[in-house]
């Protein structure tokens, strides 16, 4: 297994972390922290711990995101080679064959119309 792969692996993970602490967070204030119960004083973390952890888990998953997506840049195998553009380089292109047109035959050929109109 490559580099690569394993980047791209953790990408899909994140990126599916990211996606559900997003959907869980709810713009009202409710969100995860109203599933704990109703009682202000008797929910687990409170709503406001409850709300900066998922703003900071939000911010923490999309960072982790953009610096697997930079390293796997890195990761990437382009070879050992170098590949160079042949339009730079006049003398590494090649001129491509004409194709081949049969010769027309004197059957094939159509005789021009008798001005005479016979």
């Amino acid at each position: 297994m490559s580099t690569f792969t394993i980047f791209l692996a953790l990408i899909v993970v994140v990126a599916f972390l990211l996606v559900v602490v997003i959907m869980v967070q709810n713009p009202k204030g409710g969100g995860l922290s109203s599933s704990f119960g109703g009682g202000g004083t008797q929910q687990l973390g409170g709503v406001k711990k409850t709300t900066d952890f998922l703003d900071k888990s939000t911010w923490t998953l999309a960072t982790l995101l953009l610096v697997l997506i930079l390293l796997s840049n890195v990761a990437i195998n382009r070879g050992s080679e170098t590949v160079d553009s042949k339009a730079l380089d006049p003398d590494a292109t090649t001129a491509q064959p004409l194709p081949v047109v049969p010769s027309a035959t004197s059957n094939d050929t159509a005789t021009p119309a008798d001005s005479t109109g016979n």
